[in-house]
């Protein structure tokens, strides 16, 4: 599996294929596709040059960085890609001064996201058709 951080200009076909798999044609998300995509950090996954997960990342206040639109294929999911996506994500957040992680989970992935460090910060809320929970954890600079 190769790791890859893009940012427009760079082609971002190959991760809005992942988010359009996972988001739209399997989990029914309709408004997948924003104007942050053009200005956000995105990782990307691939196999055999096949894109197989994603995340993004995004400055907040301060040294805190939002971690979004995390998705693993479901052909690739429970052999860890989604742990080392996370990794990953952090490792680049650090590089870039952070130091505190938050993200809006599906309530059905909080317990893979609590494995990862983080914890919940608020209650349930919809976010479209999907109940959702904000977490956070605190990033080191010795995740670089």
């Amino acid at each position: 599996m190769t790791f890859h951080w893009l940012r427009e200009p760079d082609d971002l076909t190959p991760v809005y294929t992942v988010r359009q798999r996972v988001f739209v044609e399997e989990q029914g998300f309709r408004d997948e596709f924003d104007d942050l995509d053009h200005t956000c950090w995105h990782l990307l996954c691939e196999e055999n040059g096949n894109p197989m997960a994603c995340a993004r990342i995004f400055p907040e206040e301060g040294d805190c960085w939002h971690i979004g639109r995390v998705a693993v294929c479901k052909e690739c999911r429970g052999t860890g890609l989604g742990a080392a996506v996370m990794a990953a994500c952090h490792q680049k957040i650090a590089e870039l001064g952070g130091r505190r992680a938050v993200l809006s989970a599906q309530e059905q992935a909080v317990g893979f996201y609590e494995k990862q460090g983080y914890r919940v910060t608020s209650e349930p809320y919809l976010d479209q058709h999907c109940p959702h929970r904000d977490m956070e954890r605190p990033v080191a600079a010795s995740e670089i």
